[in-house]
């Protein structure tokens, strides 16, 4: 008998009918795959194999527009989906109403995987547990439409405990991957192990296959600074056990993450997956596609789009798609920063607010922005050979890779948001959504007088969903945005003869520490932020509290439009 061992994960639903979704399943074996839904409606998909592993991807149709469908998973006839015994709700495919009249976004990055039950665990409670547990407990309330994780979901070089003793007796068993650290995974099948580890937990579980989710990668993906410059992929192309690596993390996030991003129109259309599908074993497909990918990151687009009603989310692949020639680095390749600019200008009058969802934030401390806008200044020889080795030290030791390090790239990012936001038909707001650094913040910038745009522009920056951050970098976050630290970053930019951004930009709100989530809550031309933090010390009651007691607590809640 077959049986699940990851998932249902909720992916797409289509805004547009309010009728389909996409849910994402593994299973022990081959089998068929049948989702049922209470009321009707339902569909059906066949596993593909990758490397002894079996997934599907069942498109669901004929769902109701604006209902919460009730539904379960069969593998071969049999329901193997929702556990008899699950403490938690049933899971319901949720469709919006069309029209749709708004929409709820929350968002961050960063997540390591949580302990198991009784464990202790060193960071604090993971929030989206806790979110897991409020809405298990009041599933209609505060529900969000779609998760927006915007990287890190899985960290390949920061192993827990018991993922480094499943590494070691898997390696000692097989033999594989004995030049790999001993502390970081090396191939697929260790990349199985990770999704296993994070997407098992019971509340994350639950949650994924309820509440549909967006999906982008950032660097502990793979590896920390991953493609920081074109000197780091050659040393790492030349380290025995790095082929491995990047070709199985590329393998594991086609198949995890961005298979579900994509809608049922475009897997229609997408060679590789027709490939997949058609293949007996499509190991070897999905190989020779990650290994061209990496070879030439210019021949696949990990970035896609998502329409919410009339709320549009582009999210933008900030790692595999740069280009790193040190007088050409760009952030996006040609083709892809075209394609970010297209899709933003797109259906003029057609969109109340923008998301442009990138792992890395466009607006960071003033300091660190010159810092890392003088480092890349070094790097391409501004100030002669030697400042250049300097530099390239210090990009790797200082995580100095921002869009700010990319300076092309940030002002042509910078205009398409200025320009977005001063068309007739502007959106409201445009929102940049961001994460990385390991705490929460908001940023706003205004442009020269005649310059600023009709919409509200914001950066909402949101990390870590389960991390932490050290002292030392906490103190340096707040020290950044101080005067003192700006004026310190202009003599940085004047020493690397960096010309200043024509945009200023300020902090409204932040930093905020701790394990955190922002929700956007758009309702017609309206929008409002929420932030959130799982704080053990908050408990009340266990109804709404997390295995480990925790409960979500309000940071912050405002307003970023007017109240119509």
């Amino acid at each position: 008998m077959a049986g699940l061992r990851l998932g249902p994960l909720v992916r797409y639903v289509d805004w547009e009918t309010g009728t389909s979704a996409t849910v994402w399943v593994e299973t022990d074996r081959a089998c068929t795959v049948e989702v049922r839904c209470a009321g009707g409606g339902g569909g059906t998909a066949r596993t593909f194999l990758v490397a002894g592993h079996h997934y599907a991807l069942v498109v669901v149709t004929g769902l109701t527009p604006g209902s919460a469908a009730e539904y379960e998973v069969v593998l071969d006839g049999e329901r193997a989906w929702p556990p008899p015994d699950s403490p938690l709700p049933p899971s319901t495919l949720n469709t919006p109403p069309v029209p749709a009249t708004g929409a709820v976004v929350a968002f961050g990055s960063c997540r390591w995987a949580a302990p198991a039950e009784g464990q202790r665990d060193p960071v604090g409670p993971d929030v989206l547990d806790t979110l897991a547990a409020r809405l298990a407990a009041a599933p209609g309330d505060g529900r969000p439409d779609v998760l927006v994780l915007l990287g890190d979901q899985v960290y390949a070089d920061e192993t827990s405990a018991d993922t480094r003793e499943w590494i070691a007796r898997h390696r000692r068993e097989t033999g594989a991957g004995a030049d790999a650290p001993p502390d970081q995974v090396a191939d697929y099948e260790e990349y199985t192990h990770l999704y296993d580890e994070s997407w098992g937990d019971p509340e994350l579980r639950w949650l994924l296959s309820t509440v549909p989710s967006c999906m982008i990668f950032d660097d502990h993906d793979v590896i920390d600074d991953w493609n920081t410059s074109a000197a780091w992929v050659a040393d790492m192309r030349a380290t025995p056990w790095w082929h491995e690596r990047i070709t199985g993390g590329l393998m594991s996030y086609w198949v995890y993450q961005h298979l579900g991003n994509l809608s049922p129109a475009e897997l229609a259309d997408d060679e590789l997956y027709a490939a997949v599908l058609a293949a007996d074993d499509s190991t070897e497909v999905l190989r020779a596609f990650a290994e061209r990918a990496d070879a030439d990151p210019a021949s696949v687009r990990w970035s896609y789009r998502r329409d919410f009603g009339r709320t549009r989310l582009l999210m933008v692949d900030t790692r595999a798609a740069r280009v790193l020639e040190e007088q050409h680095r760009a952030m996006l390749d040609a083709e892809e920063a075209d394609w970010l600019r297209e899709q933003a200008f797109d259906d003029p009058g057609g969109v109340d607010h923008l998301l442009v969802g990138t792992s890395l934030p466009w607006l960071l401390p003033p300091m660190v922005h010159f810092a890392e806008g003088w480092h890349a200044a070094l790097c391409r020889g501004e100030r002669g050979p030697r400042w250049a080795g300097f530099g390239e030290w210090l990009r790797r030791r200082m995580d100095l890779e921002h869009w700010a390090a990319f300076t092309a790239s940030f002002h042509r990012l910078t205009d398409t948001i200025a320009e977005v936001g001063r068309q007739d038909a502007a959106p409201a707001t445009v929102s940049v959504l961001s994460g990385d650094v390991h705490h929460a913040y908001v940023a706003e910038p205004t442009w020269p007088a005649g310059q600023q745009p009709r919409s509200r522009v914001f950066q909402f920056t949101c990390s870590p969903l389960h991390n932490s951050v050290p002292l030392v970098m906490r103190l340096g976050f707040r020290f950044g945005w101080s005067r003192f630290a700006k004026a310190a970053g202009h003599l940085l930019a004047r020493h690397g003869r960096v010309a200043r951004p024509a945009v200023r930009w300020e902090r409204s709100g932040g930093p905020w520490f701790g394990n955190q989530l922002m929700t956007l809550t758009l309702r017609g031309r309206t929008a409002r932020l929420r932030l959130e933090k799982a704080d053990a010390g908050a408990k009340r009651s266990r109804r709404d509290t997390d295995r480990a007691g925790a409960r979500l607590v309000r940071v912050l809640e405002r307003g970023l439009t007017e109240e119509k």
